[in-house]
């Protein structure tokens, strides 16, 4: 009876230990160049004519192992509302890696980037038309190959650049909650890396703002802001990922592969695979569902899958955001309006990720409920919650209390055979 028990534990010993041999063999192969998204600065932004130029980097952060470049191209897809018809795009890279400079015909020349080093890539985007100020946003993909320890890998980085920027100072859409407050909705231009929330709020939200006023942001402009978005092809599922994400409702962002990946990036594998058969067996033999995104952590449950906001970002897996408690610490401490970053959805689900201790969490519970900020296309990633004063009573009469037939005072019963009251 020992002799089984050791077996199998040398047995389960030595899969864990091959499966980790296997894990760190995996990483070490890996090439771990990456293109940096960047800075960029609007230079150009006339009725004919936008220019973007940017400021990205390749870093190697390997203390080992060399990477090649062989291949690098750019795309460019516009966003707009019209037809793009007759608009062009004239893109230019130009690499500042020494050895490698950048050719006037277009031609990447193939280049190698050495531990550590950190090479610049420098791109401009001219856009041109007759009329080009109907253009929302410009997408950029970048398509490119790495060679080295891990072989022959194509890879992707993207960047997305607003064109349209809503003048902060016009009127609001408002709306009246009945929960005694009134909602301000407040559209932005389309959101990026390039932003932050404090001086989005200070932007589009401060002018419109009055002392005691909330604003309110939601979770996945926030994680867009600060760059946390994937596309799939930049994700690489597991084994694992392929199997379990097979036992998630099709409405989870965790039912597709590339979704449950993510968070196993996030988070690990042991955790995930643990939280999924604590969950199950509670979910099977205790009928109390929930528990695998109590024990896999917060992100389990703020990941939007591919469709799970706006375009362009309808095409990426997009994160929740990251130490959201410091990002309203921070727009308390340099707006001075209260703050929150919530989850909210049509299902009337309602998470507070985080508030400053001035907001009342009920109260943003119950004005929230109904999302009026919205689920598709608004663009409205900010929200102005105004508490109104408690409305006074209605003055109320003796008489009419005790007598309800009969007329107020001042007011005598009308001849009229439909009855009602008239003044007298």
């Amino acid at each position: 009876m020992v002799l089984g028990w050791v077996i199998l534990f040398l047995l389960l010993g030595g899969g864990l230990g091959v499966w980790l041999l296997d894990r760190w063999l995996c990483r070490r192969s890996q090439n771990p160049l990456r293109l940096s998204r960047g800075t960029w600065q609007m230079e150009v932004q006339e009725s004919d004519h936008y220019r973007w130029r940017g400021q990205m980097e390749w870093v190697n952060p390997s203390h080992r192992f060399e990477v090649m470049i062989p291949e690098c191209t750019v795309d460019v897809q516009l966003l707009s509302q019209q037809d793009t018809a007759g608009i062009t795009v004239k893109t230019e890279l130009i690499s500042h890696h020494p050895d490698a400079p950048s050719r006037p015909d277009g031609y990447w020349a193939a280049c190698i980037i050495k531990t550590r080093q950190r090479v610049g890539l420098e791109v401009t985007l001219d856009i041109r038309g007759e009329d080009v100020t109907g253009l929302q946003a410009v997408w950029v993909r970048w398509q490119y190959v790495t060679y080295g320890p891990g072989g022959w890998v194509p890879r992707e980085q993207h960047v997305v650049l607003p064109l349209a920027f809503p003048d902060p100072t016009r009127t609001l859409v408002s709306r009246r909650s009945p929960e005694g407050a009134e909602i301000l909705l407040i559209r932005t231009h389309l959101l990026c890396h390039l932003d932050d929330p404090v001086s989005v709020i200070k932007r589009y939200a401060q002018p419109h703002a009055l002392p005691g006023d909330i604003v309110v942001l939601g979770e996945t402009p926030v994680a867009i802001m600060q760059g946390r978005w994937r596309h799939p092809r930049q994700i690489q599922p597991g084994w694992l990922a392929r199997r379990l994400c097979t036992f998630f409702l099709p409405t989870s962002s965790l039912a597709t592969a590339c979704g449950l990946q993510t968070l196993i990036d996030l988070v690990g594998a042991p955790r995930v695979l643990g939280a999924f058969l604590v969950g199950a067996m509670a979910k099977l033999l205790l009928g109390k569902p929930g528990v695998f995104y109590q024990l896999a952590g917060e992100q389990a449950a703020l990941i939007d899958d591919v469709t799970g906001t706006l375009p362009p970002y309808d095409q990426f897996v997009v994160l929740g955001p990251s130490r959201p408690q410091t990002v309203v610490a921070e727009v308390k401490e340099q707006t001075g309006l209260g703050a929150a970053i919530v989850d909210v959805n049509d299902l009337k689900a309602v998470r507070i990720l985080a508030r400053t201790a001035d907001v009342d969490a009920s109260l943003l519970t119950r004005v929230l409920v109904d999302n009026p900020a919205g689920n598709a296309a608004e663009q409205t990633p900010l929200l102005l919650i105004r508490p109104l004063p408690p409305e006074p009573p209605q003055p109320t009469y003796a008489d009419h209390v005790d007598h309800p037939t009969a007329p107020p005072p001042g007011m005598e019963s009308d001849p009229d055979p439909h009855g009602g009251w008239r003044p007298v």
